[in-house]
């Protein structure tokens, strides 16, 4: 899971194996371990037809309705997009590097705009 902030924006990007744990577990995150306190960042499938977010005891926490995570794994949409109060929310799979640098892994999907007819 990679998560991306910029002002009231925030991010996350998920690859194949992400949301097959969401959705097996309904429950995902990642640490950041600072000096004198851990960052959590985390997604948690709700019973709720309403994508929020809140940050709470150190720890960044999207809450997903499971129909929404369901399309996502299921279909060909590329994210989930939403604004709770000011925070502008994405939640997008993880396509590949057109560039295959090191950074880009073999768990991430196919970038479905790389490969055009001429």
């Amino acid at each position: 899971m990679q998560i991306r902030i910029k002002g009231n924006s925030l991010r996350y990007r998920l690859s194949r194996s992400d949301i097959a744990e969401l959705k097996t577990n309904g429950y995902l995150e990642e640490r950041a371990e600072f000096l004198s306190n851990p960052l959590t960042c985390a997604i948690a499938i709700i019973d709720d037809d309403k994508l929020t977010a809140d940050f709470v005891n150190n720890a960044i926490i999207v809450a997903i309705p499971l129909q929404m995570i369901n399309e996502l794994a299921d279909t060909d949409q590329v994210g989930i997009e939403d604004i709770t109060g000011r925070m502008h929310l994405l939640i997008e799979k993880d396509f590949s590097c057109l560039d295959y640098a090191i950074e880009c892994g073999y768990d991430l999907f196919p970038d479905v705009h790389a490969f055009r007819p001429n």
